[in-house]
């Protein structure tokens, strides 16, 4: 694990850095409290630290206090190395952000059962963050196929549309439906459908841009947000989505299954300032749309009910 020596004198960082050293720790060693912040703050930067009180240019409490204004660092576990030993001391050396205290001169077996135990809270530290994130994961993310979930989706479509209306740009909503996918649960069986759900949700991650947004809407009908989208191009980019799915099977369990899907498309500039949930019924009839005029192709919501459509080439029907 790596550790960070901080103290102005070179024989005690010396001997500081043999002693850990042989106890397997990989050392870093700096003369003073500057050099401190700056090694703790960089990447991959060590998560324990003995810091001597006395040192020039920030001494061991300032290296604390600035450390612990870093929040989007991790966690770092100090101790300080000091002749001071009154209770003022103790008390001001933990309040400025301290874990540990160690009076000089000092035992080296102390030392390493102070340095375990803070690798133990380290280790707690760890997992709580990670049960943490995979709480966060499990609430924004759809379990199947881990796109966005809706209640996701809809809150970043509501934001993603605040901010083309200020900025005068478009955004693209396409709202995509599998084809008879009744069918391939009834043929192939649940777990199949899933194998194809999860691909789908692949495949519409890889047909957008990083900031574009992927959410699982329900069942099988898929959300999707392009941002600042040309108007000119928004139809042909629903059109390369709907490809992506349709043009190569799907391989599973089962063998290959062929995969089609219907989609609505709604251009925010043709709606004005109309709120998500008015935006999403007008791109759900354009899917509707796009069902009854044969499936697998792509509709575009207008204003006053004016529906414009492509129909598919012949031969991508369902497989």
């Amino acid at each position: 694990m790596k550790i960070l020596i901080a103290d102005d004198d070179a024989l005690s960082r010396r001997l500081l850095e043999e002693i850990l050293e042989r106890a397997g720790y990989e050392v870093t060693a700096v003369a003073n409290g500057r050099e401190a912040v700056e090694k703790l703050a960089g990447p991959d930067a060590p998560r324990l630290a003995l810091l001597d009180w006395m040192m020039p240019e920030l001494d061991g409490l300032g290296v604390c206090r600035q450390v612990r204004k870093g929040r989007d660092q991790g966690y770092v576990y100090m101790v300080l190395l000091t002749a001071r030993e009154s209770k003022a001391d103790i008390v001001a050396g933990l309040e400025s952000g301290a874990d540990d205290y160690l009076v000089k001169p000092f035992n080296a077996d102390e030392l390493k059962a102070r340095l375990r135990t803070g690798e133990r809270i380290l280790h707690l530290e760890d997992r709580l963050v990670e049960a943490r994130e995979e709480m966060r994961f499990k609430a924004t993310h759809d379990d199947l196929t881990s796109l966005w979930n809706r209640g996701v989706i809809m809150n970043l479509l509501s934001r993603e549309l605040a901010r083309s209306q200020r900025e005068n740009v478009c955004t693209v909503l396409l709202l995509g439906d599998l084809d008879h996918f009744k069918k391939i649960n009834d043929n192939y069986g649940h777990l199949v459908g899933d194998q194809v759900l999860r691909e789908v949700a692949r495949r519409l991650l890889l047909s957008v841009r990083s900031y574009d947004f992927v959410g699982r809407y329900g069942g099988e009908e898929f959300l999707l947000v392009l941002n600042n989208c040309r108007p000119d191009s928004a139809f042909g980019r629903g059109e390369e989505i709907r490809k992506i799915i349709s043009t190569r099977p799907i391989q599973t369990d089962a063998g290959a299954v062929g995969v089609t899907m219907s989609l609505g498309l709604l251009l925010s500039v043709d709606w004005g300032h109309r709120p998500a949930d008015e935006l999403l019924r007008e791109v759900d009839t354009a899917l509707y749309a796009a069902k009854s005029a044969g499936r697998n192709c792509v509709r575009t919501a207008k204003p006053h009910d004016s529906l414009v459509a492509v129909r598919q080439p012949a031969g991508e029907g369902f497989r």
